[in-house]
């Protein structure tokens, strides 16, 4: 965070000043966590279900921080507000207006913007300083929070936009006005919660709303309504397309190869579909400054840094694990049983597959749907794990001709009984975060972490 005094933050905040002089310096990072480092910083106390971060301010103080941000008098020097959410989403839209030699790069997709936000990420850091942490922090926490870690050093800030309902990420973009803006697609993913595909895309195309018209808004022309977005914003459109590089290929790790505007880019991250992605990523690079020759040498350097999505990793008996279950919707899961069946041509495969939530009225077809292409792929076993994954089994079902195996496991523990791998086999677990990476952790070689 740039710094403040607890007496500017008392302000930008509409709270009060506690127990600490007005000039009393914040210089430090804002964090909630207090086992994190505080030096300078300001605490963020939460009253949550099992743990009252309130109870904490003394230790953080303890531990280096200047200052709490609570909804109570702690006794510690501090700042209490009536929202500490509302309070952090002010504080965060006053750093970023005090930076001005700082972008602000959004980024919305139903599945893959958390890889992608990575993938910009690496790219931008190679133009200057680039704030881009790994994982899903898209909320209206995580959002205002990693918007707080820019600096006046800090030249990129990347954020992931998530939404829940239509009006999210207007109110995300009033947080950190993006300069840049990124759709990457619009699909069934929560659409339990949006209630349709074209809620969704006006949800999601919010982010192109919110651009100014000096921004650039990068938009998936292979996406019908990702690219109907063009006529949402005021900011120059680029698209970005499939159709437009050459020679796509995969190996046998299902790592594409391709050519972009003449220039090879060789992946190193498992999933045809990470073609698209990074071809996003490549997209907003250029945008930002970087030759398209740099950002083409780039793509070919990018690595998975959220936990949990295509991580692909070997066992010292043979044994090859596709961990991806941070998250699951029907056409994540989709590509995801396309890579099992890349990298396990000629070996045994094994699908593990969990609930995917959040498909409101279409859950059962969801999950039938995944459940064929498993069959149709001739994924050799496959295993469903809970009562709501059932209808899984159900569609593998109806593929005539499928010679595999369909097993239920009521839950992770049952799936772990079930697993019973042999040298060779190719395993993928996804699921949406009901605890299924219990399974593969179950599969991981000591050592090797997620």
């Amino acid at each position: 965070m740039i710094p403040l005094t607890l007496g500017e933050i008392a302000t930008i905040t509409g709270g009060r000043l506690v127990n600490a002089a007005p000039d009393t310096l914040v210089d430090g990072p804002v964090e909630f966590d207090n086992r994190r480092t505080l030096t300078g910083g300001l605490f963020v106390a939460f009253d949550g279900e099992k743990v009252d971060g309130h109870s904490f301010a003394g230790a953080a103080v303890a531990a280096g921080a200047a200052g709490v941000l609570g909804a109570r008098d702690t006794g510690q020097p501090g700042v209490v507000v009536d929202d500490q959410i509302e309070a952090l989403a002010r504080l965060a839209r006053h750093s970023v207006d005090r930076l001005p030699g700082l972008t602000v790069v959004g980024v919305t997709a139903s599945s893959g913007k958390t890889t992608t936000k990575d993938f910009i990420g690496q790219l931008l850091s190679r133009l200057g300083e680039t704030i881009a942490p790994p994982g899903s922090l898209n909320n209206e926490l995580g959002f205002p929070y990693t918007a707080l870690k820019a600096t006046a050093s800090t030249r990129f800030l990347v954020l992931e936009m998530g939404a829940r309902n239509v009006g999210h990420i207007r109110h995300l973009a009033e947080i950190a006005p993006p300069k840049i803006g990124a759709v990457l697609n619009v699909g069934a993913a929560h659409i339990g919660k949006f209630g349709s595909i074209e809620q969704t895309a006006l949800a999601k195309g919010e982010l192109i709303e919110a651009l100014p018209a000096d921004g650039v808004a990068v938009l998936n022309a292979d996406d019908p309504l990702v690219s109907a977005m063009a006529t949402r914003t005021q900011a120059r459109v680029v698209f970005f397309s499939e159709s437009d590089v050459a020679g796509i290929r995969v190996d046998e790790r299902d790592r594409a190869s391709f050519t972009l505007d003449g220039h090879p880019v060789h992946l190193k991250v498992s999933g045809r579909h990470q073609v698209s992605n990074t071809l996003a990523a490549a997209a907003v690079a250029v945008a930002a400054g970087m030759p398209v020759a740099d950002a083409a040498a780039a793509l070919s350097e990018v690595t998975i840094r959220s936990e949990r999505r295509m991580d692909v990793f070997d066992r010292p008996d043979g044994v090859t694990v596709i961990d991806d279950t941070y998250n699951a919707n029907t056409s994540s899961t989709v590509a995801a049983l396309r890579s099992l069946a890349t990298l396990g041509a000629g070996r045994r495969t094994v699908a593990v597959l969990g609930y995917m939530a959040e498909l409101g009225d279409q859950e059962d077809a969801g999950h039938r749907e995944v459940g064929r292409l498993a069959a149709e792929l001739g994924v050799d076993r496959l295993i469903a794990v809970s009562e709501e994954a059932r209808p899984v089994l159900d569609g593998a079902a109806e593929v005539p001709g499928w010679t595999g195996t369909a097993e239920f496991a009521a839950d992770q523990p049952a799936a772990i009984a079930l697993l019973r791998p042999e040298p060779g086999d190719v395993f993928l677990v996804k699921a949406s975060r009901y605890r299924t990476w219990d399974v593969v952790d179950a599969l991981r070689p000591e050592g090797v972490r997620p």
